[in-house]
């Protein structure tokens, strides 16, 4: 017999900080069984996607981030290409991710990376889970390209902040979009060089996330405006504000996916 529920994909946005709020999200997703086929993520947004895809468990995860010093991940070196290196961020990405491959995980992933040699955005869903959430974080000017083939990888916000798109040519019926940069109360402050190279991101994105979220049959928008790009101490907080917008959402989510 033919499956005849809908296919449904879960975009996670980029935000830095604010998108410790996807865990909250997918916390309450999980937990009334909303189904969905595949992860499309950008940014922060393919880091906790790929972290769940690849069977972190989220309350763990939610448990480890409140009670870590995020700063120990952080190597400052020279800046030749970027202020921030490889080896600690590699390390968390290798622990979460159990250092699987796409081909391993059960779950479908696509990760969002921008390629600075061909300004084009590329799809990475082969080899290792952890280094591709790496480029796709890699906020340029701050954190070193990834070189992967002939390109140079970057953060995936740079051309798409909430990949909607790309979850419609992966054949999502359903789009559920998590966006933490656009939504209502947002507060920008800018006090070193992180805020200015993030806010310059967000701007020049909000052009195309004006039409994109558009496309998407769900959008969730946890109220985390007030939080800066920098706020990870502030977790507690931003994992409960995904769980209260995913929560006020549920009623729509299921009348999309059985409406189709």
């Amino acid at each position: 017999m033919p499956n005849s529920r809908p296919k449904v994909a879960l975009v996670l946005g980029a935000g830095s900080a604010r998108g410790l709020a996807h865990i909250g999200v997918l916390q309450v997703l999980v937990e009334n069984n909303i189904p969905f086929d595949c992860i499309i993520g950008s940014s922060m947004g393919a880091m906790i996607g790929g972290f769940y895809a690849c069977g972190s468990d989220l309350y763990m995860l939610d448990k480890m981030i409140e009670h870590m010093d995020t700063n120990i991940f952080f190597d400052i070196g020279l800046p030749r290409t970027g202020f921030i290196a490889d080896k600690k961020i590699i390390t968390l990405l290798n622990l979460l991710t159990k250092k699987k491959t796409f081909e391993d995980i059960s779950i479908p992933l696509s990760v969002v990376a921008t390629d600075l040699l061909s300004g084009k955005k590329v799809i990475l869903e082969e080899g290792l889970v952890s280094e591709a959430i790496r480029a796709s974080i890699s906020i340029p000017g701050i954190f070193s390209p990834v070189k992967r083939d002939d390109m140079l990888l970057v953060d995936g916000a740079v051309l798409d902040r909430l990949p909607v798109e790309v979850a419609r040519s992966r054949g999502a019926d359903v789009v559920i979009a998590v966006d933490v940069t656009f939504c209502t109360g947002k507060n920008v402050a800018i006090n070193n060089i992180l805020d200015v190279i993030l806010t310059s991101i967000d701007i020049m994105q909000k052009q195309h996330f004006d039409l994109v979220q558009k496309k998407a049959d769900v959008l969730i928008q946890p109220e985390v405006g007030s939080f800066s790009s920098r706020s990870f101490e502030k977790s507690r907080e931003l994992v409960d504000l995904g769980r209260k917008a995913a929560e006020a959402k549920l009623g729509e989510i299921f009348q999309k996916i059985e409406k189709l």
